[in-house]
């Protein structure tokens, strides 16, 4: 059977920090027959903040050793309401995620997987693949619904709640 792992990056969504500042976010759905992934299908909402975070840690974990693709560059004058900047964005994104589960080494990192099918945050995710959390990768995987809330609200310790909304 010839190993398949579509990813999409779609229905991007305004989220208001407060008053002044807002974000786009965007849902990330994989479907796999992939062993390399502990869900088969999954969909996570991740920000562009995030996805710089991803690459760099890919590529602090990957020892310099490889050139990463490059995500879409960012604009000083995007805009949350102009509707080509946004598909130029979320086809960047998407791309950048193709080109890095095409790669072995890549696709091997924890990080990856957790940032593509976990709803922790990058703090989170960092410490559960250093071993720094009472849960494994698997079971932050397992346990992480498709709905966009973030990991173990009853089970998460305050430590956590206190670095997730950071």
């Amino acid at each position: 059977m010839q190993e398949l792992i579509s990813v999409w990056v779609r229905d991007p969504r305004i989220q208001k920090e407060d008053f002044w500042h807002a974000y786009l976010d965007y849902e990330i759905c994989i479907h796999t027959n992939s062993l390399a992934f502990n869900k088969k299908n999954s969909c996570v909402r991740r920000r562009y903040s995030e996805f710089v975070w991803l690459r760099q840690k890919l590529q602090e974990n990957a020892l310099l050793a490889m050139n990463l693709p490059e995500l879409p560059p960012k604009n000083p004058f995007f805009s949350l309401n102009n509707a080509r900047q946004i598909t130029a964005r979320m086809e960047g994104l998407r791309h950048f995620l193709e080109e890095i589960m095409r790669n072995p080494v890549l696709l091997s990192d924890s990080c990856l997987h957790l940032f593509l099918q976990s709803q922790l945050s990058v703090r989170n995710i960092e410490a559960c693949a250093e071993g720094r959390r009472n849960y494994t990768v698997t079971e932050a995987i397992q346990r992480s619904g498709a709905q966009a809330k973030r990991f173990g609200s009853e089970e998460t310790s305050q430590e956590e709640r206190e670095s997730d909304s950071e």
